[in-house]
């Protein structure tokens, strides 16, 4: 398999080297962070009043946590550690509070951020020959900048188009002959069940590769992308708190995402005692990032679940590679005294070939139990044969379901479109249960 590098040198730079990097990295980052008067403060009640107390990587583990909340707190310019004149942009993420976390960017935090979506980018086998469409949404979320600038500088040719307008993405897809997508996995399977609408067959388009992201998605969900449209589909990871896309992307091997780890110090936690775990021992996902002075994140829970493996990848980089996410240690959905998370529904319903492209979950209450519903669209010949397959695919399925989650849903088969279609992010569950 051909491995491509965009920065051979840090991409394969050795591990004791590496370390040394994140160390010096870190060191700089605490002497913005000192500059904050929230990290000030904090930094401080744990014995380290200057970026020299710093000795070793070890020493991370003395600096408590950050979290969303203490954003929130620090709403608008607590966490501010450079000049304002020196910030170029700002980007927002709106919470449940309805006061969004704020993240500022100098001119070298953006070029930084760049740099490692150039890397990305090149570690699929994508360069500058490629055609790139980018249809996740531009403004104030990071997904669609991020990208964009990311393949302006590898020299892609750019579609900027952003989400939505299903009929002129496909348009624009056979006009200009795209050959890579940024997208959400769940609107990309939407797009496949347009394509006969917009009157367009598969041999029409150039399409080679994908970057799928922002939601998670189940292994089965990848394969049947890569099934549907005959392409390479990589997984990518990030979150606007750590910059947006581009803290973890797969390479050609595609087991793993490498975490560009000069940029970003990755712990793994027990969420619920905070306890450090270890290689290849799931838990929740914890980042220092070394690459952004203008808001300096130290130890950021960021709630996803996943792991980081222990071998070395076939490609030859160094950087260690993140899990896919399994969930979110705060979006875990407990029914009946059972905990479930979206992600395993996901991953049954996926591998069923009678399954089409979109499912929802919805939560009720029946009396005073909790009633799980699973809605799946399944492909139209299934509504034109006999009813008894009908009534031995809902079975099927909820009998997996219970396989992977203990309890037994109540499963809907619906007709392709009858579901809610998302361009964006897509809202897989539907809680109607009374707040508590």
């Amino acid at each position: 398999m051909e491995v491509s590098y965009w920065n051979k040198e840090i991409e394969t730079l050795a591990r004791p080297d590496l370390e040394k990097l994140q160390l010096q990295r870190l060191k700089e980052i605490i002497g913005y962070a000192l500059k904050t008067h929230f990290y000030k403060k904090r930094l401080e009640k744990a014995g380290l009043k200057s970026p020299e107390d710093i000795k070793s990587l070890t020493d991370l583990k003395k600096i408590p946590y950050t979290t969303k909340d203490d954003l929130r707190e620090n709403y608008p310019q607590g966490l501010l550690a450079v000049a304002p004149e020196e910030v170029v942009r700002i980007h927002t993420s709106s919470g449940t509070t309805g006061i969004p976390t704020v993240i500022y960017y100098s001119r070298e935090d953006l070029n930084n951020w760049t740099e490692n979506l150039a890397r990305s980018i090149v570690a699929t086998g994508a360069g500058k020959k490629d055609v790139f469409q980018n249809m996740m949404s531009y403004g104030m979320f990071t997904g669609g900048l991020g990208l964009h600038y990311g393949a302006e500088k590898v020299g892609m040719t750019v579609i900027p188009i952003g989400g939505g307008n299903t009929k002129r993405q496909i348009q624009l897809m056979k006009d200009f002959r795209t050959t890579v997508l940024h997208i959400t996995p769940s609107y990309l399977l939407h797009i496949h069940s347009k394509l006969e609408e917009c009157d367009t067959k598969l041999e029409e388009l150039a399409l080679r590769k994908a970057f799928i992201g922002a939601e998670p998605h189940s292994e089965n969900t990848r394969k049947k992308i890569e099934g549907l449209f005959n392409i390479d589909a990589y997984n990518s990871y990030g979150l606007s708190e750590m910059n947006g896309p581009g803290v973890a992307f797969e390479c050609v091997y595609k087991n793993g995402m490498h975490i560009w780890e000069d940029g970003y110090i990755t712990e793994i936690i027990d969420p619920k005692t905070g306890a450090l775990l270890g290689d290849e021992e799931e838990g929740e996902v914890v980042f220092t990032n070394l690459i952004r002075k203008a808001t300096p994140l130290l130890r950021y829970r960021t709630r996803d679940l996943a792991f980081v493996y222990k071998n070395a990848c076939p490609c030859g980089r160094t950087h260690r590679r993140l899990s896919r996410i399994t969930g979110r240690s705060d979006d875990m959905l407990i029914v009946n005294g059972v905990n479930v998370f979206p992600s395993q529904i996901e991953e049954v319903v996926m591998r069923i070939p009678q399954v089409g492209t979109n499912y929802q979950i919805y939560l009720e209450k029946d009396g005073a139990l909790d009633k799980l519903i699973v809605k799946v669209e399944i492909y139209s010949k299934m509504f034109s044969g006999d009813i008894n397959e009908l009534d031995k695919l809902k079975t099927r399925i909820g009998e997996d379901l219970r396989a992977s989650i203990i309890i037994t849903p109540h499963v809907e088969l619906h007709e392709p479109g009858s579901l809610p279609v998302f361009e964006g992010k897509a809202k897989r569950v539907v809680d109607n249960r009374p707040k508590l």
